[in-house]
């Protein structure tokens, strides 16, 4: 076995969410150790040349990002294996374009395209709750922020809007049941809906019942949630396309059908 931190990923043990070619290479692009866990993250490399098609290969790509062109979260970043990851803001000034990292239906990250109001703002989930040196409160959140200092109120898994400029929290919501979160792990990734009820099981995993929009019902587990807004009127943050409601195998089919049969009356104008 070789000693020290891997440096090097296969690209079929990469995320599948990454959705990267199987015969496009050998390698994929390792992330950095950041604020994002390596499977629940996508290199700022992936989100231009895959995603955004602003570059055509890893030279492009690692060229457009030492012009400092790009922000995370309002900070530049040049590195071009950067994690960035769930409710991250990327901007890119030449282009004025700006996303939230969200996840679809289908639990694969989109990139949400957003307005000036929402680009300083981003929702955190708080993962612990501690006291440092000499009984000094503090939070950390699902993106490695520490937070001095907190709400008194403030309990794990409750969710934060934070000020990304000054890294201060705007206002907060609590985990219960009414308030709307969105899955970020398991079956149903990427799914959003009004928190109904929640079992506790001491010594195993607490179990939430969600319901979404169209009243379909799905249960998972208590860290798999994250809290965007008080109620189901009341998001934190805009929702990508179809607002977290997942189609079902035929709804879904009936769809690409349709949208296929739309394409080919279109081409058929044109010739």
């Amino acid at each position: 076995m070789t000693r020290g931190p891997k440096k090097h990923l296969k690209r079929l043990n990469a995320p599948s969410h990454w959705m990267l070619d199987k015969l496009g290479g050998i390698y994929a692009p390792r992330p950095r150790t950041g604020p994002h866990k390596l499977a629940d993250c996508m290199p700022l490399l992936l989100i231009l040349r895959n995603k955004l098609k602003y570059a055509l290969n890893y030279s492009e790509a690692t060229m457009i990002l030492k012009q400092r062109l790009v922000k995370v979260d309002g900070k530049i970043r040049t590195d071009p294996k950067y994690p960035a990851g769930f409710m991250d803001v990327v901007t890119i000034d030449n282009t004025t374009d700006k996303f939230r990292l969200l996840y679809d239906t289908k639990g694969r990250y989109t990139l949400h395209r957003i307005k000036d109001d929402e680009v300083g703002i981003k929702v955190c989930k708080v993962t612990k709750r501690k006291y440092g040196p000499k009984r000094r409160p503090y939070i950390v959140t699902n993106d490695g922020r520490t937070i001095n200092y907190p709400d008194p109120r403030l309990k794990r898994g409750d969710a934060i809007v934070l000020d990304t400029e000054t890294n201060k929290i705007k206002d907060w919501v609590r985990m219960k049941p009414g308030c709307l979160a969105m899955c970020t792990a398991g079956a149903n990734r990427g799914r959003v809906g009004e928190l109904v009820d929640r079992e506790r099981h001491p010594g195993s995993f607490d179990i939430v019942h969600i319901k979404d929009a169209v009243d379909n019902k799905f249960a998972t587990r208590l860290e798999n949630c994250f809290v965007i807004g008080a109620s189901i009127a009341k998001p934190l943050v805009s929702l990508p396309k179809g607002k977290g409601i997942r189609l079902s195998t035929v709804e879904d089919r009936e769809k690409k059908l349709t949208m296929w049969a739309k394409q080919k009356a279109k081409a058929r104008r044109k010739n």
